[in-house]
């Protein structure tokens, strides 16, 4: 995005009208359906969201991104903006609800919401150029009586810094309150000024105030990161703490039975998709739990090109394991509408046999192999996969050619408990020799599989687009059945 001068009449009818000088958002042209996948029409994506939720009602608020993070030299630009559902299913969306609204505010940047005493806080970091010219990133909230229309509060920054913490990184507050004190608790992301090791300065910092102007700086929560843990989420579920973070986008957690720690590390990391960046939750009905995160975008939408910042949502439904441990899935309710199941005419290659809509594969000196042709571009892919026995690795190639020289290998080693995705994995998943079912959604250039309700893994691709799809395994005996491929329909 251009640096924000206002040079023509639509703009400065865009600031008069809403009193904002940020980027323009028109959210009656916005889907109101399904927001699995979602990206504001235009040259607009979602950034870091802050799922909440209240009475009910699911509250995503999300990162107003229009250039990247390249906005305003580089300091972003954001602004919140809202999305409102009751089941999932139809969502109310909203204009800018926190904005730039001052020549300071470089950018709106990730934080918080917390619903107490009938009034919505939000507490946020405001990116700002400080007088010597420095960035800085300082404390703001701002309160409402709806969740909609928020009032900043003054003074604004509230708090500028904590002793020992760096002041570039000090952002993306997690607020919740003491609802037996009436205290406000605020985990901050920063970085400690002098850690005992170089290289592992990352911490959360802890600030408390009963009356939002007096803070008291408390231990950190967490410490020894090797990048500013970003973005944090806490929440208490079924007898677990949970304190969330990211490393470089990727999101990890730890926890506890008691609200400060000692925090443990769990058996695995449901929350960590390296394309399913900075993962927060919120509770929905029925004790449920959402989270929340945006899919980003390929630089030169290259598919082995790194990420860049902003892209389309993405939506987990969070279950909880008997030891505490997290796993994800797909929302039902998102899981985008399909049309009647194709029929199926499966060829085998090598080392196969086809019987209706399943295929074995037995080859346990080499790799076997059957295909499918015809495949829609987008369209919905579920099946069971059965090792039968010990095997290297089997999987499917998504998007092929008819070499399977192309296209997204999807590929499960129950040997080192890892599932790939093209050039994206996720660790740790188990049960991997055992029958599981894989669920794939392939949209636009997001391919997103779940594995079995437990596990799921998402990636950006967006060059190849072939019409195989083929079944394989490698030194095992694997089976492959009730394969069902769906093609999506249309979300207006």
């Amino acid at each position: 995005m251009k640096k924000i001068i206002i040079v023509s009449l639509l703009l400065v009818g865009y600031v008069v009208a809403y009193g904002q000088l940020g980027v323009q958002y028109d959210p009656s042209v916005q889907t109101t359906k399904n927001l699995q996948y979602f990206k504001p029409k235009g040259d607009l994506f979602v950034g870091d969201c802050m799922p909440f939720s209240h009475n009910g009602t699911y509250y995503y608020y999300w990162l107003l991104d229009s250039a990247h993070h390249r906005s305003l030299n580089g300091l972003g630009g954001h602004q919140w903006v809202l999305s409102t559902t009751t089941d999932l299913i139809n969502w109310k969306q909203y204009p800018v609800v926190l904005g730039i609204d001052e020549d300071w505010e470089k950018s709106i940047c990730t934080g918080s919401v917390v619903f107490h005493k009938n009034k919505y806080y939000a507490f946020y970091a405001t990116r700002l150029i400080n007088s010597e010219g420095k960035v800085n990133e300082q404390l703001s909230y701002a309160v409402s009586d709806d969740g909609i229309h928020f009032n900043k509060q003054k003074p604004n920054p509230f708090y500028t810094s904590a002793p020992g913490y760096s002041k570039r990184d000090f952002r993306d507050p997690k607020v919740f309150v003491d609802e037996k004190t009436g205290e406000f608790h605020l985990f901050v992301s920063s970085w400690q000024e002098n850690p005992v090791l170089s290289n592992a300065g990352g911490c959360l910092v802890h600030l408390t105030s009963t009356d939002l102007q007096n803070w008291k700086v408390l231990d950190p929560i967490l410490t020894g990161q090797p990048s500013v843990p970003e973005c944090p989420d806490y929440f208490f579920w079924k007898g677990w703490y949970y304190l969330v973070y990211s490393d470089n986008s990727d999101t990890y957690y730890v926890k506890s039975k008691k609200p400060y720690g000692p925090w443990e590390e769990p058996r695995y990391q449901a929350l960590n998709e390296s394309w399913a960046n900075v993962v927060k939750t919120a509770g929905f009905k029925n004790d449920r739990r959402i989270a929340a995160a945006w899919v980003p975008s390929r630089n030169g939408n290259k598919d082995n090109n790194g990420e860049i910042f902003g892209g389309n949502s993405i939506f987990r439904e969070v279950t909880q394991q008997a030891d505490g441990t997290l796993a994800t899935s797909f929302p039902a309710e998102m899981i985008p509408a399909t049309a009647a199941p194709l029929p199926l005419k499966i060829s085998a290659d090598i080392n196969s046999t086809v019987n209706g809509n399943a295929v074995q594969v037995n080859s346990p000196g080499g790799v076997g192999a059957a295909h499918l042709k015809n495949i829609p571009l987008e369209c919905r892919v579920v099946l069971e996969i059965e090792p039968q026995g010990t095997t290297e690795e089997y999987g499917l190639y998504l998007r092929s050619d008819e070499k399977a020289g192309s296209g997204y290998r999807l590929n499960f080693s129950a040997n080192n408990r890892i599932v790939s995705l093209g050039n994206t994995d996720i660790k740790a998943v188990e049960g991997l020799d055992r029958t599981i079912k894989v669920d794939i959604i392939l949209t636009n250039d997001i391919i997103d599989v779940c594995i079995d309700n437990r596990r799921c893994i998402v990636n950006r691709t967006p060059e190849q687009k072939g019409d195989f799809l083929w079944f394989y395994a490698k030194h095992g005996n694997v089976k492959f059945k009730s394969i069902k491929i769906s093609p999506l329909v249309t979300n207006n």
